[in-house]
C-alpha cells in the first residue's frame, strides 16, 4: 500500500487539546511534517498510557518545533490569544479544533452544568476557535484552512450520548456555514467524524469494539456495531486531518470526512 508524505514547513498549525488523544496524534503527525505546532489544551501532560512526555516536548525530541499554550477554549478570549501566539510565528496557517468533552449522563440525569461544560468546550470552542482563525487568515491574506473535530454521534442517537451528540450537530453546521461564508476569503473550512476511538473519552471502547469483531452477528447489546476488522486509534486519525489541510485538498471545503473504520454502516 502507497503512502502519501505531507510537507508543512514553514506553516504554523494550531491544534486544541492536543495533549491526548486524537489531538496527539494529529499534532505529531504535524509536527513530522515540519509545520511548527502550538499545542492549545488545559494541561501539557497527556493522559494517554502510553504517552510518556507533553505533545510539544515529544514534537522538539523529533527535531520539530512546537510549544504549548495553556487554553481553555471554551473562552474566546484564550482562543485569541493562541492565535496571538501563531502572529508571533507568522500567522496561523491551519487550525485544528479538536478540543472535546464528554460526560455521559442519560437524557433526564444531563444537568445544566453537564450541558454547559460540554457544549462549552466542543460546541462554543469550535464555533470561536474557528472565527478567531479565519480572521488572522483573512486579515493577512493568507490561504488558510480550519479542519474541525466532529464525530458519527451526530449521525444517529446513541444512550447516554444526547448532550454530547447536540455537539457534534453543531460543529457539522458550524464546519458547513463558515465554509460557505469563508469561501470567498480563500479559507477553507472541513470536519472530521471519527468513530469510536480507543481514547481517554471512549475508556474501554477499544477492548469490547475488539471482542464484538468476529463474532459472527452476537455482539454484545453494549459494544460498538464493528463492521471493520480492528478498533481504532487516534493514529487513524492522523493522516484524515493532514490530508484536508494539504494542497491535494484544495478544492475541498465544508466536507465531513467520515473516519470510523466502517463501525456504523447500519
Amino acid at each position: 500500500m502507497g503512502t502519501i508524505t505531507g510537507d508543512f514547513a514553514g506553516e504554523t498549525v494550531i491544534v486544541t487539546g492536543g495533549s491526548s488523544g486524537i489531538g496527539r496524534a494529529v499534532a505529531l503527525a504535524f509536527g513530522d511534517a515540519g509545520a511548527t505546532v502550538i499545542n492549545a489544551d488545559v494541561r501539557p501532560e497527556p493522559k494517554d498510557l502510553d504517552a510518556e512526555q507533553p505533545t510539544h516536548e515529544a514534537i522538539r525530541d523529533h527535531g520539530g518545533k512546537a510549544e504549548y499554550v495553556e487554553t481553555d477554549v471554551s473562552d474566546p478570549a484564550e482562543l485569541e490569544s493562541v492565535v496571538a501566539a501563531a502572529q508571533e510565528k507568522g500567522g496561523v496557517d491551519v487550525m485544528i479544533n479538536n478540543a472535546g468533552v464528554h460526560v455521559s449522563r442519560r437524557f433526564c440525569d444531563v444537568s445544566p452544568a453537564d450541558f454547559e461544560q460540554v457544549h462549552g468546550v466542543n460546541a462554543r470552542g469550535t464555533f470561536f476557535g474557528t472565527q478567531a482563525a479565519a480572521e488572522d487568515m483573512i486579515a493577512r491574506d493568507d490561504l488558510g484552512v480550519i479542519v474541525n473535530t466532529a464525530s458519527t454521534t451526530a449521525m444517529r442517537p446513541e444512550f447516554e450520548h444526547s448532550h454530547y451528540a447536540a455537539t457534534k450537530g453543531a460543529i457539522r453546521m458550524i464546519t458547513r456555514s463558515a465554509a460557505l461564508e469563508l469561501a470567498g476569503e480563500g479559507v477553507r473550512v472541513n470536519s472530521v467524524a471519527p468513530g469510536p476511538i480507543a481514547t481517554e473519552i471512549t475508556e474501554g471502547w477499544s477492548e469490547r469494539a475488539a471482542e464484538s469483531i468476529g463474532s459472527n452477528g452476537n455482539e454484545d447489546e453494549d459494544a460498538p456495531v464493528m463492521t471493520s476488522t480492528r478498533a481504532g486509534q487516534p493514529v487513524d486519525l492522523a493522516g484524515p486531518y493532514l490530508y484536508l489541510a494539504s494542497e491535494q485538498a484544495d478544492y475541498v471545503t465544508g466536507e465531513e470526512l467520515r473516519v470510523d473504520g466502517g463501525a456504523r454502516l447500519s
